[in-house]
C-alpha cells in the first residue's frame, strides 16, 4: 500500500484524523514489510516544515532516515512514473499528487488518502480512505 504524504503524517503523529480502518490496514501492511511511500512524499513533508507549517521532531533528513530504519518503503521516482504521472486525464494538476497516483498505478497497489479529489479520480486504482 502507498500512503498519500497526509496519511504518513498523520501515522507519525498518532493524529485521530486516521480512522480505524485505515490504522488496522496500515498496521497489516506494516506488519508484512508492505508499507510504502512515494519519494515525493519526503520532498512534500521537507517544504512543508521548511515553510513552517508543520514541525518535525527532528530535521526531514533524519526523520525520512527514522522511517526508512523502521521499515517503511520509499519508492523512487524514475520515468516511468514521470512519463505516467502526464497520462492521468480527469486529475487536478497537483505534481505532487500526480507523482503519488502514479506511484501507487506503477506499483498495482492501494493507495491511502483522504484527498477527495484522489479518492474521486475515475481511475482504476484501488483507494482507501485514510480518515475511514
Amino acid at each position: 500500500m502507498i500512503l498519500d504524504t497526509h496519511a504518513l503524517l498523520w501515522m507519525d503523529r498518532n493524529d485521530p484524523a486516521l480512522g480505524k480502518n485505515a490504522r488496522a490496514l496500515i498496521e497489516a501492511d506494516w506488519q508484512a514489510g508492505q508499507l510504502a511511500v512515494s519519494a515525493i512524499s519526503f520532498w512534500e513533508i521537507a517544504m512543508l516544515a521548511e515553510r513552517g507549517r508543520i514541525t518535525l521532531p527532528l530535521p526531514a533528513s533524519l526523520w525520512r532516515e527514522d522511517w526508512l530504519k523502521a521499515g517503511l518503503i520509499e519508492v523512487p521516482l524514475d520515468g516511468r512514473i514521470a512519463l505516467l504521472a502526464t497520462e492521468l486525464a480527469d486529475l487536478h494538476r497537483d505534481p505532487a499528487d500526480r507523482f503519488i497516483l502514479a506511484t501507487a498505478i506503477e506499483r498495482n497497489t492501494r493507495l491511502m488518502t483522504a484527498d477527495r479529489a484522489l479518492l474521486a479520480w475515475p481511475g482504476k486504482l484501488p483507494r482507501i480512505a485514510a480518515d475511514a
